[in-house]
């Protein structure tokens, strides 16, 4: 089994497509109601579509997007007008990670974890 792709409900379509795109996406599909993105690295994809009641609905989810040189995409990204809600931190859980959100208030993280993504010490011995 393979990760195909996460989609996002947004409030506004132009400006979330705009955001995604200044995070580095490459956007692949777009109608008034939906886009999809390829990412620079990787085979999944990411999308975003267009729902009426997203204004009412509090976000839950969050998605992380890894990328080896984290420090200098945040200031490529602040230097672009991006709003940051945490610089980059080294976490207890042996990853760098920087969170914000996108237009829609959902939670996006930026982080890095390299070899402790997969094979975190805690990994569980035999899976």
């Amino acid at each position: 089994m393979n990760m195909n792709q996460v989609t996002l409900a947004v409030n506004d379509i132009n400006e979330s497509v705009a955001f995604y795109k200044t995070l580095g996406l490459i956007q692949i599909v777009n109608d008034e109601h939906y886009a999809r993105f390829a990412l620079p690295d990787g085979d999944a994809t990411f999308s975003i579509y267009l729902d009426p009641d997203k204004q009412t609905l509090e976000p839950r989810g969050v998605v992380y997007f890894e990328h080896e040189q984290l420090d200098e995409l945040v200031a490529a990204l602040k230097a672009k007008g991006i709003t940051f809600l945490q610089e980059p931190v080294d976490q207890p859980f042996l990853w760098r990670e920087a969170i914000l959100n996108d237009p829609s208030g959902n939670k996006i993280k930026l982080y890095w974890a390299g070899e402790n993504r997969l094979n975190p010490p805690w990994r569980i011995k035999g899976e």
